[in-house]
């Protein structure tokens, strides 16, 4: 039997890029996500299984263990930022929404597909945070609080699991782009989300960050890669990006 990757939100952008790559790395993927249309088509095109999911939803959560045989990797990926405004005037609906996204559905995705992982072999949990997680920016307080809150579960998480042979790893990407991340986050003002990335040479894209994943699922199983931070060589920190001149002169 094939080994099953799981894979959270897999309808667009780094999940469905994941889930390609790990299917031509010859596991069964499971693609998770709420637009159930998208993740039929990819679902078909690379003989996996679609299953809609809401991860902010513990029953769905559940659910979804409940459909499954098995799983022999979890990637929680399914996530996002939500609001760019100064903390003096951000929405407390907008770090709650943060919070209910990055932290909670990681929460109750891994809760729920823990006693399938536990029975693997060689299980891994890779969690899909951010640069966002360990370095705060103006601007970023409900974004960075979430990711920084999700870290904190994954570091917690491997503590606790420790003695089990379950790999717990976090992707912590820098400036990637997508064709949703920025314009969700600057809810739907296409512009402001095209200039996050205005002059810098190279953004990394979704395909780039899932052979990071494929990478540390790909080691050999008593070999865990605690956290990888992967930034365009542009990005040279958070506070760091080189922007080339849009014009001439």
């Amino acid at each position: 039997m094939k080994r099953t990757a799981v894979v959270t939100g897999a309808s667009s952008g780094i999940g469905a890029a994941t889930a390609r790559r790990l299917a031509k790395d010859g596991f069964f993927v499971v693609v998770a996500a709420r637009r159930l249309d998208r993740l039929q088509a990819l679902a078909a095109e690379i003989g996996g299984q679609a299953v809609a999911l809401d991860v902010t939803d513990q029953a769905s959560a559940q659910a979804l263990a409940a459909g499954l045989e098995r799983c022999d990797v979890l990637v929680n990926n399914a996530g996002g930022a939500v609001g760019a405004d100064p903390l003096a005037s951000a929405s407390p609906a907008d770090l709650m929404q943060s919070f209910e996204v990055n932290v909670l559905g990681m929460l109750h995705v891994t809760q729920a597909l823990l006693p399938l992982l536990r029975s693997s072999d060689a299980p891994t949990i890779v969690t899909v945070t951010s640069t966002a997680a360990h370095v705060n920016y103006e601007l970023g307080g409900t974004y960075t609080a979430a990711k920084h809150a999700e870290h904190a579960l994954v570091e917690t998480l491997r503590l606790e699991l420790c003695g089990e042979p379950i790999r717990v790893v976090e992707i912590a990407p820098g400036m990637v782009r997508t064709d949703e991340f920025a314009v969700n986050r600057f809810k739907g003002d296409a512009d402001k989300a095209a200039a996050v990335y205005a002059g810098v040479d190279r953004p990394l894209v979704a395909e780039d960050i899932a052979e990071c994943i494929a990478l540390t699922v790909g080691l050999p199983s008593h070999v865990n890669v605690d956290r990888l931070v992967v930034r365009p060589v542009a990005q040279a920190a958070q506070h760091k990006v080189h922007r080339q001149p849009l014009f001439g002169g």
